[in-house]
């Protein structure tokens, strides 16, 4: 059975919020989610801001992309927050194992809104019928890559490994083969595929997990199209796979870039044992996937609630979305972006099934 954690939240904040609108005929032109209110005595705006009849209850089904404890932190202020952009609406989070139960969940009907990675997405799309809504930003980017990761830089380096300085008490990263230039990471692109022509048919190499676009799908596909066969090993997160190979227990790895940030603070020397030597990509960043269930109405209802909580791309640590996943900012789904996971996804066949 699919573990999930769930929590349910109506924001009384938002409801007083919007009455008090009503009392004082205050019309809320840049907070009206719905921007169809005329806004003369309140309340129109009042019940197109909680306009969703197609589902009782809002539910956001989440995947970690980190240790789980800090989702189950956050998955109550990230209900509330949406709850609040939506008039009150109620909203419930529910914390999924893996991305395989997220899309069973909104293929039941029981999930709404899948937050997931770009692989996720798609699946979601093709197998629950969903609609992708959202894209996050980070480091004012909305892309990312696959990194390739080793403890043995003298197989798969073919240059001498650079440095890059980071913060606080940890000692820099090492990048290879092309990766840094003039002490700077060069733009989002392959990198360092001959170096993936060393890895040997059944060297171990530690995934994400069957579902993840950066940690399985983007370097099996590499893999693939090299004819390498490997001793695939599911580490089930990001942290994990570069704890696996940090830790010696297997040579080769893969994440996004830069996991290793996420392990740093107990492993100060990552950076030093951990060298990025190849990257897969660009890989369009992970979104919302709206159910079939909502209306597209409804759909572009959530989408400018979420664009409200994001603002203007500002979210720090602090704010439940930065702390869960990352998340700076959200931008409408790139649909064109998007074609280049769907197409990954379409041609990886049943190898991830």
């Amino acid at each position: 059975m699919q573990t999930t954690t769930k929590t349910t939240t109506k924001s009384a904040f938002a409801l007083a919020g919007v009455l008090a609108l009503a009392l004082t005929g205050c019309a809320a032109e840049e907070s009206d989610v719905s921007g169809d209110g005329d806004g003369g005595d309140g309340s129109e705006d009042a019940g197109e801001a909680a306009a969703i009849e197609s589902v009782d209850e809002l539910v956001i089904g989440l995947v970690p992309s980190q240790e789980n404890a800090t989702v189950v932190e956050n998955q109550e202020a990230i209900a509330d927050q949406v709850s609040e952009e939506l008039g009150g609406f109620d909203v419930a989070v529910e914390v999924f194992d893996d991305y395989l139960g997220v899309i069973q969940g909104m293929q039941t009907g029981d999930v709404h809104l899948v937050m997931s990675g770009p692989i996720g997405m798609i699946q979601a799309e093709q197998e629950a019928d969903g609609t992708s809504i959202l894209q996050s930003v980070r480091y004012g980017s909305e892309s990312y890559v696959t990194q390739w990761f080793t403890n043995d830089p003298d197989t798969y380096c073919e240059d001498e490994p650079v440095e890059i300085e980071q913060e606080g008490e940890v000692e820099p990263f090492l990048f290879c083969n092309g990766i840094v230039e003039d002490g700077e990471r060069v733009d989002y692109q392959p990198m360092g595929e001959d170096a993936l022509e060393q890895i040997e048919d059944g060297t171990t190499v530690s995934f994400v997990d069957e579902g993840s676009a950066s940690g399985y799908y983007y370097p099996q596909t590499q893999l693939n199209e090299l004819g390498v066969e490997v001793d695939g090993q599911f580490a089930g997160g990001h942290d994990q796979s570069v704890q696996n190979v940090y830790s010696g227990d297997i040579s080769i790895g893969t994440s996004f870039d830069d996991a290793r940030e996420n392990i740093a603070e107990e492993n100060p020397d990552v950076g030093q044992e951990v060298v990025t030597f190849a990257w897969a990509g660009p890989i369009p960043n992970d979104g919302i996937v709206a159910s079939a269930d909502l209306t597209e109405e409804e759909q572009q209802t959530i989408t400018e609630a979420f664009l409200n909580i994001a603002g203007d791309g500002g979210l720090e640590e602090g704010d439940p979305l930065y702390d869960v996943y990352e998340i700076e900012g959200l931008v409408e789904a790139d649909q064109e972006a998007l074609d280049g996971a769907r197409t990954v996804y379409e041609e990886f066949g049943d190898q991830a099934e």
